[in-house]
């Protein structure tokens, strides 16, 4: 989903051999807390327990994780629902088969104690990282409240330094993510959060996805895996402390950076992924979309519908089992 200025291991966590799956499975994963449960599936043997073999591929880039994909070097990747729509537009027969996460506080919109609402946000400079969940978060703040990217002044920057640049002044707006929207919070009471990510559930969300052909050809397997991440987000639920150090360590993060960030984050369980999945989900699909090509029109060419970028085939075995 997003990448924290955090070290990260660049070392693939191996399940336990299994004799009837004959090659493992192969998840490419970034440094990203939403990801968790695939980590305590891992560690706790939930993967075993449902009969697959997998192994997480840790990744720091977008570009490596898709050049992998394309390889055949991992065959699952770990992506931002947005970054699902570019593969598609760049030609990549690729569909989301679960949903992971959804961002409610983690990604935010930050401004100064003087401006009041997005509504005012027109002619102020805006600090955002274009192409990521930033740039669709404040594209959907803007649109919501009849403006467009073009009303306010873009300034590029990444996430780590558009919260800098709201301390120092030199912007009106910071969008941002966890950490460093605490980081901006934490210099005091002159900075606020304006909007969050929870003002759109599933706007800012994460899937497990693949190629359309690996999909068809693995339904059992995959059916494993949904089986396994769910087991994952119930121990999450049920064992906080526990599940909790088992995701910051596999993300690098201290603890207590990790607390304030999860807070701000939902996990799906299976039962919200079928009722998500056949439901408003599709229709935000096509709404990011449509967000993503107002704002690049060049690089988002054609918005998916919600059947074109989902197969519904493992999250539906999996409930039904």
């Amino acid at each position: 989903m997003k990448i924290a200025s955090i070290a990260f291991a660049s070392l693939a966590l191996t399940a336990l051999a299994l004799p009837a799956q004959a090659e493992a499975i192969k998840i490419g994963v970034q440094p990203w807390l939403g990801y968790g449960p695939l980590w305590i599936a891992d560690q706790k043997g939930f993967f075993e327990e449902n009969g697959v073999e997998v192994d997480l591929i840790n990744f720091t880039w977008d570009q490596d994780m898709a050049a992998a994909l394309a390889s055949g070097n991992i065959q699952v990747i770990s992506a931002a629902t947005n970054t699902v729509i570019l593969n598609i537009n760049n030609g990549v027969d690729l569909k989301g088969f679960m949903i992971m996460d959804g961002s409610t506080t983690a990604d935010a919109v930050l401004a100064g104690n003087n401006i009041a609402s997005i509504a005012e946000l027109k002619g102020k400079k805006v600090a955002y990282e274009i192409g990521s969940t930033s740039d669709l978060l404040i594209n959907y703040a803007l649109n919501s409240n009849g403006l467009t990217i073009a009303d306010v002044e873009a300034v590029p920057l990444a996430a780590a330094d558009a919260g800098l640049a709201l301390i120092a002044g030199r912007v009106d707006i910071a969008v941002t993510y966890e950490p460093y929207i605490s980081a901006a919070l934490a210099q005091g009471p002159d900075f606020k959060v304006l909007y969050t990510a929870g003002e759109k559930p599933g706007l800012i969300s994460d899937v497990l996805a693949a190629e359309a052909s690996f999909i068809a050809g693995n339904q059992d397997a995959l059916v494993g895996i949904i089986k396994a991440w769910d087991q994952a987000v119930t121990f999450m639920r049920d064992n906080p402390e526990e599940g909790g150090k088992i995701i910051a360590d596999a993300v690098g993060s201290p603890i207590e950076e990790f607390n304030t960030a999860f807070a701000g984050v939902h996990l799906y369980d299976l039962a919200e992924n079928a009722a998500a999945l056949g439901g408003e989900f599709q229709a935000t699909v096509e709404e990011i979309g449509g967000i993503m090509q107002q704002a690049n029109p060049n690089d988002v060419k054609t918005v998916p519908t919600g059947e074109d970028f989902l197969d519904l085939a493992a999250v539906n075995a999996a409930a039904s089992r």
